[in-house]
């Protein structure tokens, strides 16, 4: 029997553009290009993502080799729209979405360039809906103009377009039992997402965002000048601890939903999540002070923690 997590009224939004890209479904086209090419673009994914996610790299090498690739397709994906908000100078930047936009969602994509074609692939070949892409790239965007959000509601929405959506396109690769697996790797997105935010807090404010909830941080007595002057007194620490208890419970309630993905890719789903998570014990070690280090779990604690997370995932 399925355990029902009640949603939150921040989630309601989530769930409904969640299920669009389901329901208008607009399925791409097999792609045609040459074996070896195909190889070649996989293989240049593979090495994006070795470099810039030890943790994804980790997570995905427990996915069976097809299935693997096709992962690590997807994250060069989102690395590359990413880095187009990151690494423009600002000017030409919707251009620039716009133009990736026009790439990859081609039934004929160009075969200059690799991660696009391998992405192509991807989607073709686990049916993988193309309002999800979409979507992302769209809450890349977001980062370009809003730099702010108001309230914790807010902060979810942005979640969703940066990482429930990778999550909902890693579903479509790992397979599902059914659509009530949705909601759960909404939640989970969220939850990966805010222990990024958590981690970066000082990274973010020296790039000018503050990803933080407004109305959260005067709760706790806090302000922007604290950020600047990187406080870490008793106010901070109470916020921080509130922000972790908060991500805590989203991994929780999302782990039920691990038990609705195809069972050869569940055990890599729950070390994701598992290896993410732990981040969060490493900011708590260190009383929420994440201006002067940045939070980590190191090889040897996430190797430590694989038969743990391995054991869990058969209980789901």
């Amino acid at each position: 029997m399925r355990l029902e997590i009640p949603v939150e009224s921040w989630e309601h939004q989530l769930l409904a553009w969640a299920r669009e890209p389901l329901q208008s479904l607009k399925l791409p086209h097999h792609v045609k290009a040459d074996s070896a090419l195909l190889t070649l673009a996989y293989k240049h994914c593979v090495e994006i993502t070795r470099h810039h996610s030890k943790t994804f790299y980790l997570a995905s090498a427990l996915l069976p080799s097809d299935k693997r690739r096709a992962a690590r397709a997807l994250y060069a994906f989102c690395r590359v729209t990413d880095d187009l908000v990151d690494r423009s100078d600002g000017s030409d930047v919707l251009n620039l979405l716009e133009a990736w936009q026009l790439k990859v969602s081609s039934h004929h994509p160009d075969s200059s360039d690799l991660v696009a074609l391998a992405w192509a692939d991807t989607r073709a070949r686990y049916k993988i809906p193309a309002g999800y892409a979409e979507q992302l790239i769209t809450g890349v965007g977001r980062d370009i103009n809003q730099k702010r959000y108001a309230t914790f509601a807010d902060l979810a929405e942005y979640s969703y377009g940066v990482a429930s959506t990778v999550g909902l396109m890693a579903m479509h690769i790992i397979g599902f039992h059914s659509e009530a697996a949705v909601p759960y790797a909404v939640k989970l997105g969220v939850a990966l997402q805010l222990t990024n935010i958590l981690r970066d807090v000082g990274e973010d404010w020296r790039a000018g965002r503050l990803y933080l909830p407004q109305d959260e941080l005067a709760h706790f007595g806090l302000t922007e000048a604290d950020i600047a002057a990187e406080v870490t007194d008793d106010r901070w620490q109470r916020f921080m601890a509130f922000q972790i208890n908060r991500n805590r419970q989203l991994y929780d309630e999302a782990q039920f939903g691990i038990r609705m993905l195809n069972a050869d890719g569940r055990f890599a789903i729950a070390a994701a999540a598992g290896l993410y998570r732990a981040i969060l014990d490493d900011i708590e070690a260190r009383q929420g002070d994440i201006f002067r280090c940045r939070a980590h779990v190191s090889s040897a604690g996430k190797l430590r923690r694989l038969p743990s997370i391995w054991w869990q995932s058969r209980q789901v």
